[in-house]
């Protein structure tokens, strides 16, 4: 075997091994994200008392509730 066809070779699989790694990622983290939210209930009650606003445990749910279903639209928007 040359020389040549070697190094061809282990650069085809060092391209492959990070275009496959990166779709591995990819999906891993998409599914972590969508799990394990990166804003729960009591994040968003601080927030809200941040801005002044006493939350009532209805608007909790409420704005919890509109960030779902605009996570699940996006979700079906991209398949």
């Amino acid at each position: 075997m040359s020389t040549g066809l070697a190094i061809t070779f282990i650069i085809l699989a060092l391209i492959v091994g990070l275009v496959g790694g990166f779709f591995i990622a990819r999906q891993y983290m998409m599914k972590y994200l969508k799990e394990n939210p990166p804003i729960n209930e009591d994040m968003l009650r601080m927030m809200m008392t941040q801005m002044g606003r006493k939350p009532s445990e209805k608007q909790v749910r409420q704005v919890m509730s509109q960030m779902s279903k605009a996570t699940d639209k996006m979700d079906k928007k991209k398949k």
